[in-house]
């Protein structure tokens, strides 16, 4: 305790300043690792981004929009690693400027500086943001020779893929080094995290005493600075792309959320604490319910509460000067000290939930982490924080980060037995048990958690599948999303397999051939994959509501057909040989003259655009495919190589056939959701208009962005009132042969004005989200039907008259959180309702979806019908 009482005193003290004089030096090779610090000039990162972030997205192209390939970040082969790092220059309207906090230009010199003083630092580059910004990953620990971080290594491997054996291995656990990771500033305007990490670090790489030599003796202690740069330059939450990288974890949209999913896999942390702001008090998950079906709770809470507590103990002791304490008695928040901080855990049973697996601490938990998200306490005035609350926040952060550093070197054993045991039951293939008041009790470990675990903390029942297959051939839906689904599962860095030979599965009749894709469930992150792909629950009756969204699955949500196969228990699905790389592009190519695709995936509507922006005279056939001519086969062929797309041999009768497209210009009213979301399908000729710009303009004559546009793409609202200049210009531009395709009521309302659709939008519940049946009655999205959407919120149609027709149709809500007695009709309401219509007068073509087919870039398989009825609009 003495030792603990002096390396909280010490780590909580003031920072020694650094500074350095950056000079004209040419870049240099960094260095790989060595005994000692090296030292070396300075490179210059690149000019500041733009300070208008909204700006930034409308001439931001995206790189592909599916992560290619496994994660990978490669760790040191020694430490200290201490390279050059390149130094970026000040912003010139910096938001750290206001409070005082460390900006992003002052970090490389800082981390300089403290490599040249102490060989117990490293800094790794782990990836850029959205604006070109490194992000850095900083370790400190005890000095390693090049055959202790091989060991290391292969502990760390030994661990998630041999838990059996580590589980009995003695040497690893007397001298594993248990990493410790520290996360901050994902929300940009979120800042303090950042430089209390910098005090703790500065602490830990200068101080001599017994308790910092040990705990670096034992330990990785790593800090991911800040996961959004671009955001703390900018004060803003999301990143340049105007996306919540704390929401991205899932769909990998963000470079940020990349860069996080790549560098938890190379750390393989024993506790990931992420740090936030604000909530007026000091709040400490672990969070409430409902908690997910696929985490291990009985290995997570134990220690996730004891440090949330001991924590508490911590910062209540620090008397931090203004910070703010939390009552108990009132659910208020007090200057005076009662002796708690807030824990929602404990303190909020029904209002912070831990359910998706989007956000970085619930993402981190599927890994075997113990994880926790810090929210600190005095929250902004205006754009930033004061100088004077950031400063209480620091004190804080640091306090925090002290208390959790010394509760895992006092607890390393058990939380390692703890992780070891969570890789053990995914690679064993072990049922799942749901934790629930029948047998929490039997928990082993700190157990003070369990008098507050109620009813609505049950976790619902997982009867875990043996597999998740994805076939090939006549039973895929779609090619290419299939095969985009697995390279995003090899990057979340799930165990895919690949069938040697065909393979019948006793008692279904059905056989998938080879090459087939295989999610075998008996892998260490077989919590991760089941919460990838597998349907989620209907949680509508756990909780009054939800934090975030409530449904996510990638097997029901993008595109691919992916059945699930058997119970935990069964033996194998077939022989598989597991997929070490990615996967193969495209297929063999006819020598046909005229070939052609499906235009089924987000990856053929992007060959296909990539084409007709090459003037490639590319066909629409009648069941949903694409054909090109002899002119066209060469570069149908490097689309193809480029995308992943099967080409097929086709004919000359059916090229004439087929409907001639283009390469078409879209005008859109919307957010960064609807810029992604067509960018995603490779639509490049994208202009943003307003209702308000359209009004002004055309009452004036001047041009409103629609002159040369093929498609109004509306994702929120046209609000152009009857008998105004500019609804009697959108009503040409119409009559010329435009179309409008959208989603929701905004969409509907716009068609609807000019008389291109009838009826009444109806939206649900606006906080209702999940995963829903559809069904597809209609002629445009039928050549390769979908039956699951999302809606968040669902959007129906009701009495729609003559010239409109159903396109799509609800079914039941299958999971997700969608209350009958919300703020809207229930799910119930919506049952066999039109989820998406289709209309015409004349030459000009209206569609519009009730689901979310372009929520946060996700739903990929709302994507490709969205492109489907965007092309069909322009025909």
């Amino acid at each position: 305790m003495l030792a603990r009482t002096r390396m909280l005193a010490a780590l909580t003290g003031a920072v020694t300043g650094v500074t350095l004089v950056v000079g004209g030096a040419a870049p240099a090779t960094a260095t790989s690792g060595g005994s000692g610090p090296a030292v070396a000039d300075i490179r210059t990162g690149p000019a500041d981004g733009p300070t208008d972030p909204g700006a930034f997205i409308a001439s931001y192209v995206p790189p592909d929009p599916v992560p290619r390939g496994p994660a990978e970040v490669r760790m040191p082969a020694s430490y200290p690693y201490q390279p050059r790092l390149r130094v970026f220059p000040p912003a010139e309207r910096d938001a750290t400027d206001r409070n005082r906090t460390a900006s992003h230009a002052d970090l490389a010199p800082r981390l300089q500086r403290l490599m040249e003083r102490s060989d117990r630092v490293s800094t790794q580059v782990v990836g850029q943001s959205t604006e070109g910004r490194d992000l850095y990953l900083v370790t400190v620990t005890a000095p390693e020779s090049e055959v202790e971080t091989a060991r290391q290594a292969g502990w760390r491997t030994e661990i998630r893929d041999r838990p059996n054996l580590a589980a009995h291995d003695s040497a690893l656990r007397s001298g594993y080094k248990t990493p410790i990771w520290m996360t901050a500033n994902i929300h940009g305007d979120e800042w303090e995290g950042t430089d209390a990490a910098l005090r703790v670090i500065d602490r830990l790489a200068t101080a001599d005493d017994r308790a910092t030599r040990e705990t670096l003796s034992r330990h990785r202690i790593v800090f991911s600075l800040t996961l959004n740069p671009d955001g703390r330059t900018h004060a803003t939450r999301s990143t340049s792309l105007g996306l919540d990288a704390n929401r991205d974890m899932i769909t990998l949209a963000t470079p940020e959320a990349r860069s996080y999913v790549r560098t938890l896999q190379a750390v393989q942390p024993l506790l990931a604490a992420d740090f936030h702001g604000y909530t007026d008090v000091l709040q400490l998950e672990p969070a409430g319910p409902p908690h997910g079906e696929n985490y291990e709770y009985d290995l997570l809470l134990p220690h996730g509460y004891a440090i949330a507590r001991q924590v508490e103990d911590d910062v209540v002791a620090a008397d931090i000067a203004g910070n703010t304490y939390y009552d108990p008695g009132t659910d208020r928040v007090v200057e005076k000290d009662t002796g708690f901080v807030k824990i929602p855990y404990r303190d909020t049973p029904s209002g912070w939930d831990d359910y998706p697996p989007v956000f970085t601490a619930q993402y981190a938990a599927l890994h075997g982490a113990v994880t926790t998200t810090v929210e600190l306490p005095l929250g902004r005035t205006g754009a930033t924080t004061t100088p004077a609350d950031s400063a209480v926040d620091t004190e804080v952060a640091v306090t925090a980060m002290t208390s959790m550093i010394d509760y895992v070197h006092r607890s390393s054993d058990a939380m390692l037995a703890d992780q070891v045991e969570t890789f053990r039951r995914g690679v064993a293939g072990a049922p799942k048990v749901a934790l629930t008041t029948e047998n929490v009790a039997g928990v082993p470990g700190p157990d003070e958690w369990k008098r507050h675990w109620g009813t609505t903390d049950d976790q619902e029942p997982v009867r875990l599948p043996r597999a998740y297959v994805i076939p090939v051939g006549e039973g895929q839906r779609s090619a290419s999303d299939a095969e985009d689904l697995v390279y995003t599962l090899l990057f979340h860095g799930i165990e895919v397999g690949r069938l040697d030979a065909p393979a019948r599965v006793p008692g279904t009749g059905t056989t998938y051939p080879a090459g087939s894709y295989v999610v075998d469930l008996h892998q260490p992150l077989r919590g991760l994959a089941n919460a990838l792909l597998g349907l989620g629950s209907d949680i509508s009756g756990k909780v009054p509501g939800m934090y975030d969204i409530s449904a996510w699955s990638l097997a029901e949500l993008w595109g691919a057909t992916v059945d699930r196969v058997g119970v935990t228990t069964d033996g194998p699905v077939g022989r598989t040989t597991r997929l070490r790389a990615p996967v193969e592009h495209g297929g063999a190519v006819p020598g046909e003259r005229y070939l052609r695709f499906d235009l089924a995936g987000v990856a053929d509507h992007r060959a296909l655009n990539d084409l007709l922006g090459q003037d490639v005279a590319a066909r629409l056939t009648a069941d949903g495919g694409v054909v090109v001519g002899p002119d066209g086969r060469d570069a149908a062929r490097a689309a193809a190589d480029r995308y992943g797309v099967d080409l097929e041999a086709s004919t000359r009768a059916a090229y004439r056939a087929a409907e001639p497209t283009e390469d078409l210009t879209i005008a859109y009213v919307g957010d960064q959701d609807d810029r992604l979301a067509l960018t995603a399908l490779g639509f490049d000729d994208l202009v943003a208009v307003s209702a308000g710009g359209i009004r002004t303009s055309a009452a004036v004559g001047r041009p409103t962005g629609l002159e040369g546009a093929d498609v109004l793409w509306v994702g929120t609202a046209l609000d152009l009132p009857p008998g105004s200049p500019g609804h009697a210009y959108v009503r040409s531009w119409l009559r010329d042969g435009g179309a409008i395709v959208g989603r929701g009521a905004g969409a509907f309302a716009a068609a609807k004005s000019y008389g291109l659709v009838s009826g009444t939008a109806v939206t649900g519940d606006e906080a209702g989200n999940g995963i829903i049946e559809t069904d597809t009655p209609g002629d445009v999205l039928g050549d390769h039907p979908q039956d699951r959407g999302f809606v968040y919120p669902a959007v129906w149609f009701t009495d729609v008259g003559p010239g409109t027709t159903a396109e799509l149709t609800y079914g039941s809500f299958l999971a997700g959180h969608w209350s009958s007695s919300g703020d809207g009709p229930g799910p119930e309401a919506a049952s066999g309702r039109i989820a998406a219509v289709s209309g015409k007068i004349g030459h000009a073509r209206a569609f519009v979806f009730g689901t979310s087919v372009f929520f946060r870039t996700h739903p990929r398989g709302g994507l490709s019908q969205a492109g489907t009825a965007i092309h069909w609009a322009a025909g």
